[in-house]
This record gives structure tokens, sequence and C-alpha cells, in this order.
């Protein structure tokens, strides 16, 4: 953003003293409109106490930047439906600039109870996959069906294509195998270290390299505990190793020194699910297979033997069959990889999604205008 921009400013705890000003004078000049204002974005029934914050603190920001903003910006773009979006509306609210939002699908079930409001107030919604694109087009009685556009992500992929290790792989080697994310339940991590047990079970010489974390600490609950906890038990300490978070730029160089990935997602009981994790395309990229469950929006990305193997969620007798086929298939499995690169190329190349952003942030304050 700091290279593509002419200017950037940051806001951070630093504008705090702006704030308070803002609301200030806000309540000075026009309290009818900051009640009014904060009863609808703010006296809700909030899920926890960590996305009232959140909302909290962008409601005040939209109130210290409505004004500065004005006459100086065209459209507003919020690429989440919290906070970002929170400020966004109220910016549109006092002083009328157009804003566009980022859907997914864990927005929408459960959404969040300012939803439908910032649905039907924003110009444009914009999906990052197909299946998530159902969603918000029927949300709702089809409340943003005819201003819902699907652009998916853009990332950074690498410049060079680093070789594919499961293509000279032989039952003498230790199969390594990745996955990564939050431990949340979405991500059916419990699911594969209990595919992993099989693996052992059927004398499959394997690595786990499980990156991530999260915990109460990260609104996530006791899944961390519970993941140390059965590892432990089924006596795959040996076999799972746990590295913590990782930063993004360590994320390549970890992926070249693995065989598979693996993403057996799963959607919670509340209805939240992932979209297409970056982490999944991120591998693809470096040429590794993909494992990956059926559900949602990833059969967009990991074409059932084509880019990659799907299974059902919650099923870790066919999460570790579908990794020991790659095992015993390592020809057909570094084929998945290199066709999987070529999609995750052609899906997710960032100069063509930028241009696909850009252009419908332009045809939105036109049509505005």
């Amino acid at each position: 953003m700091q290279a593509a921009a002419t200017t950037v400013s940051h806001h951070g705890i630093t504008f705090l003293p702006h704030i308070l000003a803002a609301l200030g004078k806000e309540l000075v000049t026009n309290p009818k409109r900051l009640f009014s204002l904060f009863r609808r974005f703010l006296v809700k029934k909030w899920p926890s106490l960590e996305i009232f914050g959140e909302n909290l603190w962008a409601f005040c920001m939209g109130l210290a930047l409505a004004h500065k903003l004005k006459g100086q910006v065209d459209l507003l773009y919020a690429p989440w439906p919290r906070g970002t979006a929170t400020a966004a509306s109220v910016i549109h609210a006092i002083i009328g600039i157009p804003f566009g939002i980022t859907v997914r699908g864990d927005n929408l079930e459960p959404a969040d109870p300012d939803f439908t409001e910032k649905m039907k107030d924003c110009v444009f919604v914009r999906a990052n996959n197909h299946a998530d694109q159902i969603l918000i087009e029927a949300y709702a009685d089809g409340i943003a069906a005819k201003k819902t556009q699907l652009i998916y992500n853009s990332l950074t992929l690498p410049k060079q294509n680093p070789p594919i290790h499961i293509a000279t792989y032989t039952p003498k080697q230790t199969l390594k195998i990745m996955a990564l994310g939050r431990f949340d339940v979405t991500k059916g991590f419990i699911t594969l270290i209990q595919a992993c047990a099989l693996l052992r079970e059927k004398n499959l010489n394997f690595s786990l390299t499980l990156a991530g974390g999260g915990g109460i600490i990260m609104g996530l609950g006791g899944l961390e505990k519970e993941i140390h906890a059965l590892t432990a038990k089924l006596k795959l300490t040996q076999y799972i190793h746990f590295p913590g978070l990782i930063s993004h730029n360590e994320l390549p160089s970890m992926l070249a020194q693995h065989d598979i990935f693996v993403a057996p997602c799963e959607i919670a009981p509340s209805g939240k699910r992932d979209g297409i994790p970056n982490t999944v395309i991120e591998a693809m990229s470096m040429g590794l297979p993909v494992v990956s469950s059926n559900i949602h929006a990833l059969p967009e990305v990991v074409l059932n033997h084509q880019t990659g193997l799907t299974t059902n969620p919650h099923d870790p007798q066919a999460l570790s069959a579908a990794i020991l086929w790659l095992a015993q298939h390592p020809k057909d499995a570094a084929d998945m990889g290199e066709k999987g690169r070529a999609h995750a190329r052609a899906l997710f190349d960032p100069e063509h999604n930028a241009q696909k952003l850009a252009d419908l942030m332009q045809q939105s304050v036109q049509m505005k205008g």
C-alpha cells in the first residue's frame, strides 16, 4: 500500500485525542444523530466482548474521520464487514461517502447483528469465492444480490517454481506433511490427528508439521490444549511437531521442505466455515499436492484428482487413505502439484484481480456520481 499510494496515513492509539475531540464535537453540535448512530451500530447483542470492542473502536474512528475525509475521498472500501465496515458505515451516515465491502461465508453464518444494514447501505459487495457469492446473493431475501461481484484474492506468489519434493519420494524416506492455521474448530485438526494415528497403523513413515496456534487468548477456546492432549493420548508426539505461530515470511521456506499440504476444514455447528484458506493457495503455488475436505469453496481450487485430493469432512479414515495414496503414487502426486501451481497462478493472479477490484471501485463511483 505504501509503495502504491502517494500518501498513507496511520491512525492507531495515537489518534485517540482526535477521536475524543470528534466525539465531543458531535455530542455538542448534533447529539440526536450521535445517539441514533450509537443505537444503530453499538446497542446490539454482540457474540463476544472482543467483537463489540472492535466495533466500538471502529465507530469512534468513523466519527473522527468523517469530516476529515469530506471532499477528499470518493469511495470507502472495507475489506471485512466488522470493524472496517462499521467505520465506513458511520462515515457514510454522516457525510454520505459511498462504501463497498468484502464479505466471506463465515460473516453470514452466523451474521453480526448490524450486518444486514451494512449490506443494505453499501454500493457493492465483493465475494472472494463462488461458494460465498451464492450465500451472499441469497442472504436476507437477496438484499445484495444485484450488487455482488466475485473477485478472487490477490496473493503474492513465488516468482520461481521450486522443485516438487514428492516427485522423488520413496517409501524409505519420511513423508513430510504440513498443515497450518488457527487452532479453530473450522480447521479440522482433530480429524487430522486421528488420521495420523491410522497412518501409523498402516506403517507409513511420516511426520506432520502442524503450525499455528490460538487458544483462549485469540478467542478460539480450548482447542489448542485439546489438540496437544489428543496427540499425547494417541502416542503421536514423535510424529507430530508443533512449531507454533509462524510469520508469513517464514511460510515459503517451510512449505518447500514438505511433500504434501493438508487442509481438512470443517463447518462448525454454528455455521462458521472457511472460504478458501490463503495457506492452501500458497501451498499450491509452491507445487505441493493438497489433500482437503470437499466443503464450501475448497473444491474451487482443490480439484479432485487434478490439483489434489478431496475427502468428506470429519472422516479420518478417508483423510488417511488420501494421504497414503499420494505417498504410493508420487509421480501422480507431483503432476497434481504442477497443475495446482498453474491453477493457483491463474485464479489468484495479483495484477488481474487487483485490476478487477479497481474497475469495480471506479464503476461504483461513476454510478454514484
